[in-house]
C-alpha cells in the first residue's frame, strides 16, 4: 500500500468513527431505542422511557464518555462479573504493551528505518505516492550495524511482554480465588455431571445412579437429577412463545376478521367475523395442554438420557468424585464439573463416551474444511487490493480505476470491507460447531468457539492474507506473458517490486528453494503445455530471477507494513459496536409487530466474537512492531477507543448470562506466547536476509526461553483455572459449616438442575390447576 492510500483509509475510517459516535450520542437518547442502547439499565429499573419531547435529544453530547470512564474495576466486577474484568484486562494489557513498544518503535526504530538508504529510488518530495516500505526495516541497508537496534528491540519487548504476562496471569489467578472465597454457596460448586451411566437389566438410569453413589460415596452424596430428552418440549415452548407474542399485539387492536370456506366442499367463501385474539388464545391453550401431556410422558421412565447431575454435601466431596475415576472401565461413569444451572446447555447431551468422541472428530474436520474454503474470499480480496490484477479481472473498470481517489479507496478500504463482511459469519458458525461437540454449558461452548475463531483468524486473515498476497499478484503475470516478456511482466507484480528495495541476494538458489518459491508464487495449475515449455526455454533466466525472488517473497510475507489492517478492520468495527446496527434494525422491524416489553431481553457480550479480535490485533502489533513501527499508533488508537466503548457497553448493554471466573485468560496467554514465537521466527529470517548472521544466531535462545517461561506459567497458574485446590475447597467448606442457611440451600439444590422445559409454563390468560405437569421427574435424596 502506498502512503496516499493509507491516508485515504485514515480519512474514511476517522470519518466513520466520528459518524458512529455522533449517531450513538443521539440515538441513545430516544426513548424508542432504550431497549437497544441501555437495555441493562431498563431491566434494572434505573431508566424509564420519557414521552415528553426535549430538544436535547437531537443534539450529540459527550456525557456518556465520562460515565463510561468513572466506574472502578471493583464496581465492574460487582456488576458484570469476573469475565468482564478479564475482558477489560486484555485491553489494558495490550495498551501497556503497545505504549512501551510504541515508544521504542516510533521514536527509535521509525527514524532508523526512514533514514536508511536501501530504497534508493524513493522520491521523498513525492512521498505520498511511494510505498510504506520506506518506514519499514526494508529501508535499512543489508549488514548495517543499525540492525542491532532492531535486534535489541526484539529482546527488550519480549522480556517486557513476558513480565506483563506473568503479572497478569498472577493477577487474574488471585482475582479468581478471591472471587471464589467471596461468593455465596452455589449449586455448581457441590455438583458434578456423570455421563455414560451403565444400566442393569430391569433397572432405570435413576436407580443405577442412586445405588452407585450411595455405595461408593455414602458420606457425601445427597441427591441426583437424571437428564431427559426434551427437544420436543422445547419446540412446543418455542411455538407457544411466538403465538403469545402475536396475541399480545392483537389484544391492543380492534376486532379483525378472517375468511373461511363454507358450503359444499368449501367451494363458497363467506366472511365470518372472528375475533383473532380469541382464536389465538384457544390455540395457545391447546398448545399448553399438549405441552402438559408431553411433560407427563417425558417424566416417565424410558425418556431418560444416560447422564445425571449428582450433588454432594461439600465442595470437597464433589471435587473428589470429579477427579477420581469412578469405574474400572474409564468409558463408564465419566464425570465432569457441573456448570451453573443458568449456564447449562440443555438442547444437546451426548449420552455415550463414543458419541462425544465422534462429534468432536466431526467438528474438527468441519472446522478445517471451513478454514480451507475461506481462503477463496481471501484470494478474491487480495486481488482487489492490486490494481493491475483488478484491471485484468474486470477490464471495463480500467477507466474508473484510473481516477486517483477511486483507486485509493479500492486498494485502501474496499478489500478489507469485503473481508470483514465474510468474517462476520465465522463466529456464529464456530459457535454452532462447538454446540454439537458435546459441551454441556454455554460457557464451554463459547470458550471452544473462541479458540476456533482465534486460530481461524490467524490462519486465514494473517497467514492466508499474506500468502495469497504473493500468489495472487504474481501468478497472473507468470501465466499470461510471452516467452520473451515474462520476466519484465513479473517485475511489475507486487512480489517482485520488493526486489527494487535493493536487497542483495546470493548467487545460487538451491533446488528446494526453487520449489518453495514456485509454490509460494502460486504458479497456476491452468498453465498449458506451451507455457511450461516456455518456462524450460528461459530456464537460465528463471533461475536468475528466482534467486532474486527468494528474498523478495520472504520480505513480502514478513516485512510488508501492516499499518492499515488495524486501521481498516479495527477502528470501524469497534466504533460500530456502539451503534449496534443489527439490533437497531431488528428493533425497528419488530416494534410494529410485537410488544417490546414482553420480548425484552438483556443481551450478553459474545466473547467468542470479540476476544479473537483483540488477540488478532495483539498478534499484529507484537509481530510487526520492529518491522513496521508505523502500525503501533493505529493499534494504540484502536485499544484506547475499545477501552472506553466496551466499558460503556458493560454498564449499559451487556449483562452476564454465566460466570466462568476468568477461564478465558489462558486463551489470551497462549495467543500472546504464539505471537512472541512468531515474532522470533520472523526476526530470525529477517536478520539472515539482512546479512547479519550473528544477530540471527543470537535470536535462537529467545524462543527457547519463551517456551520455558510458558511452561512455568502453565505449571504455576493454569491448574487454578482448571480446578480449585483441596486447600481452597476445604477452607470454603469450613467457612460455610456454621451458616444457618446451608440447610435451606441444600433443600433448594435438589431441584436446581431441573430442566426448564419440564417446569410449569403458562402464556394463556385462563389459568387453572390443569396447566401444571401431571408428573415431575423423580428426585432421589
Amino acid at each position: 500500500m502506498i502512503v496516499s492510500s493509507l491516508l485515504t483509509s485514515v480519512g474514511i475510517n476517522f470519518g466513520l468513527c466520528v459518524l458512529f459516535f455522533t449517531l450513538y450520542s443521539v440515538l441513545r437518547k430516544q426513548p424508542s431505542n432504550y431497549d437497544v442502547y441501555i437495555p441493562r439499565l431498563v431491566a434494572d429499573g434505573k431508566s424509564q422511557k420519557r414521552s415528553r419531547f426535549n430538544l436535547e435529544r437531537l443534539l450529540p453530547t459527550p456525557g456518556w464518555l465520562r460515565r463510561a470512564w468513572q466506574p472502578s474495576e471493583e464496581e465492574l466486577l460487582a456488576s458484570s462479573g469476573l469475565d468482564a474484568v478479564v475482558f477489560m484486562r486484555i485491553i489494558i494489557f495490550s495498551l501497556k504493551v503497545f505504549c512501551f513498544a510504541g515508544i521504542i518503535g516510533i521514536f527509535i526504530l521509525l527514524p532508523v528505518n526512514f533514514t536508511g538508504s536501501q530504497l534508493q529510488n524513493v522520491d521523498f518530495a513525492n512521498l505520498t505516492n511511494d510505498s510504506l516500505d520506506v518506514f519499514s526495516i526494508s529501508n535499512v541497508d543489508n549488514g548495517s550495524k543499525r540492525l542491532w537496534i532492531h535486534f535489541s528491540a526484539v529482546y527488550i519487548v519480549t522480556i517486557f511482554v513476558c513480565y506483563l504476562l506473568y503479572c497478569e496471569y498472577r493477577y487474574v489467578s488471585f482475582k479468581r480465588l478471591a472471587y471464589f472465597y467471596s461468593s455465596e454457596p452455589q449449586p455448581h460448586q457441590f455438583t458434578i455431571l456423570v455421563r455414560s451411566i451403565p444400566v442393569s437389566a430391569g433397572a432405570s438410569i435413576s436407580d443405577s445412579v442412586y445405588s452407585f453413589f450411595t455405595e461408593y460415596h455414602p458420606s457425601t452424596y445427597i441427591s441426583h437429577m437424571v437428564i431427559r430428552r426434551t427437544n420436543k418440549l422445547r419446540n412446543l415452548i418455542s411455538d407457544m412463545r411466538r403465538l403469545s407474542s402475536r396475541l399480545i399485539h392483537l389484544r391492543g387492536e380492534p376486532t379483525r376478521t378472517k375468511c373461511e370456506r363454507c358450503g359444499c366442499c368449501g367451494m363458497f367463501r363467506s366472511k365470518i367475523k372472528v375475533d383473532l385474539a380469541n382464536h389465538y388464545e384457544k390455540k395457545l391453550e391447546d398448545l399448553e395442554e399438549n405441552l402438559r401431556l408431553e411433560q407427563s410422558e417425558v417424566s416417565l421412565a424410558g425418556q431418560e438420557v444416560r447422564a445425571a447431575f449428582v450433588s454432594f454435601k461439600s465442595r470437597y466431596g464433589a471435587a473428589c468424585a470429579f477427579h477420581m475415576q469412578q469405574s474400572i472401565n474409564p468409558t463408564q461413569w465419566v464425570t465432569e464439573q457441573a456448570p451453573e444451572p443458568r449456564d447449562v446447555y440443555w438442547p444437546f447431551f451426548s449420552s455415550t463416551f463414543m458419541g462425544t468422541w465422534i462429534s468432536k472428530l466431526l467438528v474438527i474436520i468441519a472446522s478445517i474444511a471451513l478454514t480451507t474454503l475461506f481462503l477463496l474470499p481471501v484470494l478474491f480480496v487480495q486481488g482487489l487490493a492490486n490494481l493491475d490484477q483488478l484491471e485484468i479481472w474486470f477490464p471495463f473498470l480500467e477507466s474508473i480505476l484510473s481516477i486517483t481517489f477511486i483507486s485509493q479507496v479500492v486498494t485502501g478500504y474496499f478489500p478489507n470491507l469485503i473481508l470483514q463482511l465474510f468474517l462476520k459469519v465465522v463466529p456464529p458458525i464456530m459457535k454452532f460447531f462447538s454446540s454439537i461437540q458435546g459441551y454441556i454449558s454455554n460457557s464451554d461452548i463459547e470458550k471452544s468457539a473462541c479458540d476456533k475463531v482465534v486460530w481461524f483468524t490467524i490462519w486465514n486473515v494473517f497467514f492466508g492474507n499474506v500468502l495469497f498476497g504473493v500468489s495472487s499478484q504474481s501468478s497472473i503475470y507468470l501465466a499470461r506473458t510471452e516467452k520473451n516478456s515474462w520476466k519484465a511482466s513479473c517485475y511489475r507484480s507486487s512480489t517482485v517490486q520488493k526486489l527494487n528495495s535493493g536487497l542483495s541476494v546470493p548467487e545460487q538458489l538451491p533446488d528446494l528453494q526453487v520449489i518453495c518459491f514456485l509454490l509460494g508464487a502460486g504458479v497456476p495449475h491452468s498453465m498449458n503445455t506451451t507455457s511450461c515449455l516456455e518456462w524450460k526455454v528461459v530456464g537460465s533466466d528463471m533461475c536468475s530471477l528466482l534467486s532474486e525472488c527468494k528474498e523478495a517473497v520472504f520480505m513480502f510475507l514478513l516485512a510488508e507494513p501492516r499499518a492499515a489492517i488495524p486501521l481498516r478492520q479495527g477502528w470501524t468495527s469497534v466504533s460500530s459496536e456502539l451503534v449496534r446496527v443489527i439490533p437497531l434494525i431488528f428493533s425497528l422491524i419488530r416494534k410494529p409487530c410485537i410488544s417490546s416489553e414482553h420480548e425484552f431481553e438483556v443481551p450478553s457480550l459474545p466473547y467468542h466474537r470479540d476476544i479473537p479480535k483483540l488477540l488478532f490485533f495483539g498478534l499484529l502489533g507484537i509481530t510487526y512492531f520492529f518491522l513496521a513501527p508505523l502500525i503501533l499508533p493505529f493499534l494504540l488508537i484502536y485499544f484506547c477507543v475499545g477501552y472506553i466503548i466496551y466499558r460503556n457497553q458493560f454498564i449499559n448493554v451487556y449483562a452476564p448470562k454465566y460466570e466462568t471466573a476468568g477461564k478465558f485468560w489462558p486463551i489470551v496467554h497462549n495467543s500472546m506466547i504464539f505471537s512472541l514465537l512468531l515474532m522470533h521466527a520472523i526476526a530470525l529470517g529477517i536478520f539472515t536476509l539482512k546479512k547479519l548472521p550473528l544477530a540471527s544466531t543470537s535470536i535462537i535462545p529467545l524462543p527457547i526461553l519463551t517456551l520455558l517461561f510458558n511452561a512455568y506459567c502453565r505449571k504455576r497458574f493454569l491448574p487454578i483455572f482448571i480446578a480449585y485446590s483441596a486447600e481452597t475447597l476445604i477452607k470454603k467448606d469450613r467457612e460455610d459449616r456454621d451458616v444457618a442457611a446451608m440447610a435451606e440451600f441444600f433443600d433448594k439444590m435438589e431441584t436446581s438442575y431441573q430442566d426448564p422445559a419440564l417446569l410449569p409454563i403458562q402464556y394463556s390468560i385462563n389459568s387453572d390447576s390443569h396447566t401444571s405437569p401431571l408428573l415431575y421427574p423423580a428426585i432421589y435424596s
